[in-house]
């Protein structure tokens, strides 16, 4: 019975933590792609630290950059060598704060949107609730209530 014990309890410290991050494939069905508005999908999300960003697209068509603010306002090239390009890019938000992300192939963030702009906050300070852990039925067949006659 410890031991059935123990591993509720390690579980209750763990599931929390991994059930808190969420994973975001950006752009949701549509992927990362131009003609998109990022800042509508972004609107009714909540993103913390520990979060995952899925950046999907086909190789080759786009790529991604983690830009600055200015650089994503003026849609400026970051260096070639900066971008990620797999096609499956995944940006886990490691702190709060403003963050930017652009598209760099040809003309995609300047004329064609592929720019994402969001806001981390610090991951959620209040744990999941732990999970109950049964308890053997008192022995007293009062359940603990004494009564004086």
């Amino acid at each position: 019975m410890a031991s059935k014990r123990f591993v509720v309890a390690i579980l209750a410290f763990v599931l929390p933590a991994v059930a808190m991050a969420t994973e975001f494939t950006v752009g949701d069905d549509q992927g990362w792609t131009i003609n998109f508005d990022y800042e509508a999908w972004s609107k009714d999300k909540v993103f913390q630290v520990g979060d995952e960003l899925f950046f999907k697209y086909r190789a080759g068509r786009h790529n991604v950059f983690k830009v600055n603010g200015t650089t994503f306002t003026n849609c400026t090239m970051p260096p070639a060598n900066e971008a990620l390009t797999t096609g499956n890019d995944v940006i886990t938000l490691a702190i709060p704060g403003r963050k930017w992300y652009i598209c760099g192939v040809n003309d995609h963030c300047a004329n064609y949107g592929q720019k994402l702009a969001i806001t981390v906050l610090e991951a959620s300070a209040s744990p999941a609730p732990a999970p109950s852990i049964p308890t053997a039925p008192a022995s007293s067949s009062a359940h603990g209530i004494s009564g004086s006659g």
